[in-house]
């Protein structure tokens, strides 16, 4: 079983609504993936590194809302930096599905 967290260790996670806007191959990613970029809304446009190619082809995900943690330090992958952390689940093969609102929302929305 999981170690427990209190309400508010899950109040300092900030996860936030993105739109994709941009969407390009990361061919020096060590494993497939796509350098995005989002829009939140008020905090602006931040970038991302996602593992998400088996399940989405760049049409796909551009103009995609998704929920991504905005308050990590960036992280360099392949000599770019990954602002935030797209937020996805495993389906049955182990791949990633994006987490999303099953409905339109203003990008930037706060998850609580």
């Amino acid at each position: 079983m999981r170690q427990a967290i209190s309400f508010e260790d899950f109040l300092r996670l900030d996860i936030r609504v993105g739109r994709i806007t941009a969407v390009e191959e990361f061919p020096e990613a060590r494993k497939p993936a796509y350098r995005l970029r989002l829009d939140f809304g008020p905090l602006g446009e931040r970038r991302s590194s996602a593992q998400v190619t088996r399940n989405y082809s760049p049409d796909d995900l551009l103009g995609k809302l998704v929920l991504a943690v905005v308050n990590f330090p960036p992280r360099r992958i392949a000599g770019f930096d990954s602002e935030v952390l797209v937020l996805g689940v495993p389906d049955e093969r182990g791949e990633v599905v994006l987490v999303s609102p099953d409905r339109e929302v203003p990008p930037g929305g706060r998850l609580y």
